[in-house]
Parts: structure tokens; C-alpha cells; sequence
């Protein structure tokens, strides 16, 4: 009998079929897997994938920040816990392509009545039961089979949001440390702009004082002087606020931040030019994009999850017990009792189970939209991020441009005052514009900098020379 059911399960195993779609991987927008419209001479069509592509700033305290934060970033964490909890469901998933074992036992005291009772059996006495059940659902119409692909898709989405979450952490600490960078290099330079009107007031005050010129000329430079002044706390506040964002980014307070966190004075940036590749590869990198996919395969893994409850659903069970008066008789001679076969269950009304689905049929509907959508707006900030920093370049290259001029201006009129042909004040003012273009210049600096680090989270974050 055993041998005969043990052959009818393993007929019933070749014969089951998966009810639902089978999955395709969905169709990306026309176009979308062609050069990007936006490409400048600043970047390179020819990658190379790498994870670490914030190492092509060769600086030693950012590789050491970057590693502090994917190993105690809260948010890193908080994605970890989420990939652990879906694998863990998987996993419960899983068990039920395994027999069902289920043990008990129960003991009760009390009197049986005298028909119960055997003959010279106590009137009052306990009585013990104990069993073992197994039960085995033959996957017949593929259920199982679907909530297992289901639960992959779930745990595959999951690590790429994880992905996600540390390409996002990765750009978000070396952007809090280049834009403390940056903000000194501007410090700096407003600080010796206070400078020069310092010397420019004296000289106007000591002017005013013979009657070389007015109060009003005077009071112009004071209140450029304090105007500019005024400007110094504003830049030392970003600073100080892009500190305190590293330090919550690497997983710190921002009293244990490290110093070497804010040694960098100079902007950080990179001058070789970025290779971006295509819109094949982004689609291919881009983590949201992976997880959204991951999201469609698990929603139509769904659909023939709702749709197997339109069929029978065959379990394979068998159980073994013994009741005996007393636990020393339960594996004695008490008697022993045993049942084996199958049994089938099926919904006489399918409604209910024609409107689930349909439900995961919407689900599947609204996760091939979200896929859409992620794609379009990848493609969306990884043009809007290469335009950006094209235009960033474009708008240094002139300030630099002024800059230069600047600085020739300031060299002639030191000249000049040496050879006594002007006074102080034209030279002290030729510095001023001088350091006015060199401010400008650095907080052009600082935009290429927040443009170029907006361009690698935007094109997945894995790329390197």
C-alpha cells in the first residue's frame, strides 16, 4: 500500500505544472539603450564597472570616512535588517516544499462509564494519547512552486535596495566631505577679501582726514567691508554643518567626528574626464532599476500563486498514536492506531479566489508602471546630472578666464604704485577684484565638485578610469 502511494506521489510531481504567466523580463523605451544626448568632452563613452569609484580621488581620509560609513551607517543597517528579513521569509517559504510534522500528546484524568470502561479497569484513571501526524502537499498546480519564486524576487529586490542604500551613503559622505572642503577653500579666500577692504577703509579714512575725499567715500567702503564681513559666518556655518552631516553619515556624534574629517582645505574634485558608458549599461548598473525589475518578477509570481487556488489542492497525510490508561502502557501493549492517504480540498466557489487574482494581477500592473518610471527617471538624472556638469566646466572655464584678467590687473597696478603712478587705494582695489574673481572661481569649483559626485550616484555609483 505504502509503495503504491509512494508511486502515485512521484506521478502527480512529473505531472505538475505551474499555473500563471512565466516571467519575461520587461521591454526598456526606445532609445533608452543608446548614447546619452548630454555627453560632453568631459566624459568618457568607454567604462570600466568598479564598486570603489570614489578611490579616484586618491585621498587617503575620504577612503577612511567612505569605509566608516558602509560599515556603521544607520541606514546601511536599517537595509541589512530589511535583506534578512526577506531571506528569512524566503527560507519559511521554502519549508513548504518539505512534509509537515506535527507531534502531540495529551493526557487526562478522570472516570469513564461503566460501558467505557473495561472490565476491571479502575473507575477513575488517566488516560494518555499521543500522536505523530505528517502531512505533504503535492505541488501539483505549481503554488509552492510560485511562492517560492516570489519570495526569491522579494530577497533579490531587497539586496538591490541595499545596493542602493550604499551607493546613495557613499555619495552622500563624499559630497559632506567635499563640500567641508570646499567651504574652507571659500573661507579662506573671504577672509583675505575682509582683508583687503581692512587696509582699503584705513587708507580712505586716513584720505578723508586731509581732505583728499569725502565721508561718503568712506562710508561706501565701510559698508562693502561689513557686507562682506557678514559673509564669513555664513561660509564657516556650511562648513561646520557639512562636518556635522559626515559625522552622522560615518555613524559618529558630532563630537567624535575625527580632526583629520576637516583638514581638507582645497575643493575636491576630478579632472580626468568620467566615463559614463551608455544607457544599456546604466539600466543594467542602476540598483533601482534592478530592485523595480526584481518587484515585476515577484508580483507575476504572484498571479499563478491566486491563480492555483482555482484547482484542488492534494495533501498526502498519514498519522500514528496510542491511547493507553496510564504512560507506562503508551508504548507498552496499549493499542496503536495509524491512518494513512490523501486528501483534497477544493474552493466549490472560485470567486474569492478569482478576485485575488485579479488583485495580483494589479499588483503586477502597478509594478511594470513603477518599473517605467524608475527607468525614465534614471535616464532623467543621469542626462540632467551630465548637462549640469557640462555646464559647471563652461561657467569655470570663464570665471577662470576672469580670474586671470583679474590677477594681470592687480599685477600692473602693484607696479604702478611702486613707479608711484597711483595711489594705495586704486592697488588695494585692483586686489579686491582679484579676490572677488578667486571667490567666484571657488565656489565654481565647489559646484563642479557637487556636479561631479551628482553625475556617479546618478550613473549607479561604479565607475572608475
Amino acid at each position: 500500500m505504502i509503495r503504491t502511494l509512494l508511486s502515485s506521489t512521484a506521478a502527480l510531481a512529473l505531472a505538475a505544472c505551474a499555473t500563471g504567466p512565466d516571467y519575461a523580463p520587461p521591454a526598456v523605451p526606445t532609445g533608452a539603450a543608446g548614447p546619452f544626448v548630454s555627453a560632453s568632452a568631459a566624459v568618457s563613452p568607454s567604462p570600466t564597472a568598479n564598486d570603489r569609484w570614489w578611490q579616484l580621488y586618491r585621498d587617503p581620509v575620504l577612503d577612511g570616512l567612505i569605509a566608516d560609513a558602509l560599515a556603521a551607517n544607520t541606514d546601511i543597517r536599517v537595509a541589512a535588517a530589511r535583506l534578512m528579513k526577506a531571506r528569512a521569509s524566503l527560507r519559511e517559504v521554502k519549508g513548504d516544499r518539505l512534509p509537515q510534522v506535527t507531534a502531540g500528546a495529551s493526557a487526562t484524568y478522570g472516570r469513564a462509564s461503566a460501558i467505557q470502561r473495561p472490565a476491571g479497569a479502575a473507575r477513575e484513571d488517566w488516560t494518555v494519547d499521543a500522536g505523530l501526524d505528517v502531512a505533504y502537499e503535492v505541488d501539483l498546480f505549481g503554488r509552492v512552486s510560485r511562492g517560492v519564486e516570489a519570495a526569491r524576487g522579494d530577497v533579490a529586490a531587497a539586496e538591490a535596495d541595499a545596493d542602493a542604500v550604499r551607493v546613495a551613503i557613499v555619495a552622500d559622505t563624499t559630497r559632506a566631505y567635499a563640500d567641508a572642503a570646499s567651504a574652507a577653500e571659500r573661507l579662506a579666500v573671504a577672509e583675505r577679501i575682509v582683508a583687503l577692504l581692512d587696509r582699503s577703509l584705513k587708507v580712505t579714512q586716513r584720505r578723508a582726514e586731509v581732505g583728499m575725499t569725502t565721508g561718503l567715500d568712506t562710508a561706501r567702503v565701510a559698508a562693502l567691508r561689513n557686507q562682506r564681513q557678514a559673509e564669513v559666518p555664513a561660509i564657516a556655518a556650511e562648513r561646520q554643518a557639512a562636518l556635522f552631516r559626515l559625522a552622522t553619515l560615518t555613524g559618529r556624534t558630532p563630537a567624535g567626528l575625527p580632526p583629520v574629517a576637516a583638514a581638507r582645505q582645497e575643493t575636491l574634485r576630478l579632472d580626468d574626464p568620467i566615463p559614463v558608458g551608455d544607457g544599456a549599461a546604466l539600466l543594467a548598473r542602476r540598483p533601482d532599476v534592478r530592485a523595480a525589475e526584481r518587484r515585476l518578477a515577484a508580483a507575476t509570481a504572484r498571479i499563478g500563486v491566486a491563480t492555483a487556488d482555482l484547482y484542488p489542492r492534494i495533501t498526502l497525510g498519514g498519522s500514528v498514536g496510542s491511547t493507553s490508561s496510564g504512560l507506562g502502557n503508551l508504548f507498552g501493549a496499549g493499542p496503536l492506531n495509524w491512518l494513512l492517504g490523501p486528501l483534497i480540498s477544493w474552493a466549490v466557489n472560485p470567486t474569492q479566489a478569482r478576485a485575488r487574482i485579479a488583485g495580483a494581477e494589479a499588483d503586477a500592473q502597478e509594478a511594470l508602471a513603477a518599473f517605467d518610471g524608475i527607468v525614465l527617471t534614471a535616464l532623467e538624472e543621469t542626462e540632467t546630472g551630465l548637462s549640469n556638469y557640462a555646464k559647471a566646466i563652461e561657467r569655470w572655464q570663464a570665471l577662470l578666464a576672469a580670474r586671470d584678467e583679474a590677477a594681470i590687473a592687480a599685477r600692473i597696478t602693484r607696479a604702478q604704485r611702486r613707479e608711484g603712478q597711483i595711489d594705495s587705494l586704486a592697488q588695494i582695489d585692483a586686489e579686491r577684484t582679484f579676490a572677488d574673481a578667486e571667490a567666484a572661481l571657488a565656489l565654481a569649483d565647489a559646484q563642479i565638485s557637487r556636479s561631479q559626485i551628482d553625475l556617479l550616484k546618478a550613473l549607479g555609483g561604479r565607475w572608475t578610469a
